[in-house]
C-alpha cells in the first residue's frame, strides 16, 4: 500500500556538493512530521524538492501515488509557510488570506466564507482590516499560516517559520500550530534546527545529517533509543562513554568496573547516559566537580573523570541526598535501566 507522500531515492547535487543523498521516506495523511538537523544537513533542500522549488537529480516525489517531479509548484496543491512572512504590505489581513483563492478564481461568496473561517482559526478576526505593518511578528506569521491553509492544500510545508520570534512568542505560536493541526487534520512537514521545538510539535521526527536521514521516529524513540552517536548528541544532551562489556560488568577507560550491567552484547561499546539519569553516589565513577550551575529546581554539574572526560549531571535539587561544590572529589553513578548502548 502506497503512502500519502513518498520520497524514493531522492538525490540533489549542487556542483560537487551533495545536498540530498539518496533518501527515501514515507509519510501518512494527517501526520505532523518535523525535518530536524543542523545547518547544511539537507532538511530545507528536501522540503523545497517536495514543494517544487528544487528539481532533484534523481529519485521521485509521489503524492497519492502521483509523481510530482516536473510539476510546477503552483500545480502541486501544496501550501508553504516561510521563515519570512512574505505578506503583501499593501493588502489587509483579509486580502492577504484571500489572495490564493482569488488567483484560483474561486467564487466571491466562497472566498468571503473561507477568509472568515481562516481568521477565526488563527484568532485574528478583529484584525481583518489591518495591514501587515500594524501587526506583531507572531500575528504576521499567523496570517501567513492562514493564507497557506485557505485553499485547503493536501500538504502544508513550513520552513523554520518561528526562528525570528523570541522564545515566549515562539512557544505560544507552537501551541497555535498544534491546535490548528488538530482542528484541520492537514498533513504538515515542518523544518527546524531546534530540538525542543521538534519534540514538542511532532508525531515523528526525521533527523538529517550530511544530506542523509540519520533516524526516523517519535521524539521518545530518538531521545531514549538513538541509533548513532550523532543522534544521541543532537537530540538533547548526552554523556557518551567508551566501555568494554564483559561478564555482567562495564569496564571504564580508567579501569573502574561498574557491576550489575547485564547486556547481551560483549566487547567494546559506546554507552549513552542522559544527564538527568546520573546522580552523585557513594560508589561509582570518580571525578572532580569543575562546574556547578544553580537552575532553581535543578543543579547542573560537570564532573571531570580520571580519564579526562567531562560528564554532565542534572540533579533535582530537592530530591538529591547531598550536593557537591566546585573542586570537590565525588563519585557518580546511574540507573542501569536508563543507560543505552549505541547500536552503531
Amino acid at each position: 500500500m502506497s503512502a500519502y507522500l513518498e520520497l524514493r531515492n531522492l538525490r540533489k547535487e549542487f556542483g560537487d556538493f551533495v545536498a540530498i543523498d539518496n533518501i527515501s521516506l514515507r509519510i501518512e495523511k494527517g501526520e505532523f512530521i518535523t525535518f530536524l538537523g543542523p545547518s547544511g544537513s539537507g532538511k530545507s533542500t528536501t522540503l523545497y524538492a517536495i514543494a517544487g522549488f528544487v528539481e532533484p537529480n534523481a529519485g521521485d516525489v509521489l503524492l497519492n501515488g502521483r509523481s510530482l517531479v516536473g510539476v510546477a509548484p503552483n500545480h502541486r496543491d501544496i501550501g508553504m509557510v516561510f521563515q519570512r512572512y512574505t505578506l503583501f504590505p499593501h493588502l489587509s489581513v483579509a486580502e492577504n488570506i484571500a489572495f490564493p483563492l482569488r488567483v484560483r478564481r474561486r467564487p466571491k461568496a466562497e472566498i468571503e466564507a473561507k477568509v472568515a473561517q481562516m481568521l477565526e482559526l488563527v484568532h485574528l478576526t478583529p484584525m481583518r482590516a489591518r495591514k501587515p505593518a500594524q501587526l506583531s511578528g507572531g500575528q504576521q506569521q499567523r496570517v501567513a499560516l492562514a493564507r497557506a491553509l485557505a485553499y485547503d492544500p493536501q500538504i502544508l510545508l513550513m520552513d523554520e517559520p518561528l526562528s525570528a520570534l523570541d522564545k515566549k512568542l515562539r512557544e505560544d505560536i507552537q501551541g497555535e500550530i498544534k491546535r490548528i493541526h488538530a482542528e484541520t487534520g492537514v498533513t504538515i512537514i515542518y523544518v527546524t534546527h531546534d530540538q525542543e521545538e521538534a519534540l514538542r510539535l511532532s508525531d515523528r521526527i526525521v533527523l538529517f545529517n550530511h544530506g542523509g536521514i540519520e533516524q526516523v521516529g517519535t521524539g521518545e524513540d530518538l531521545y531514549d533509543r538513538p541509533r548513532s552517536s550523532f543522534a544521541a548528541g543532537f537530540i538533547g544532551n548526552s554523556n557518551l562513554i567508551e566501555i568494554r562489556l564483559d561478564a555482567g560488568a562495564a569496564h571504564l577507560p580508567d579501569g573502574t568496573s561498574l557491576r550489575h550491567f547485564n547486556h547481551p552484547d560483549q566487547g567494546a561499546k559506546r554507552l549513552m547516559v542522559r544527564p538527568e539519569d546520573m546522580h552523585l553516589a557513594a560508589e561509582g565513577i570518580a571525578g572532580q566537580v569543575t562546574e556547578r550551575i544553580y537552575l532553581g529546581d535543578v543543579i547542573a554539574y560537570t564532573v571531570r573523570t580520571g580519564w579526562g572526560q567531562d560528564l554532565s549531571i542534572r540533579a533535582q535539587r530537592r530530591a538529591a541526598q547531598h550536593q557537591a561544590y566546585i573542586g570537590e572529589t565525588v563519585k557518580i553513578d546511574f540507573n542501569r535501566e536508563q543507560a543505552y548502548i549505541i547500536p552503531e
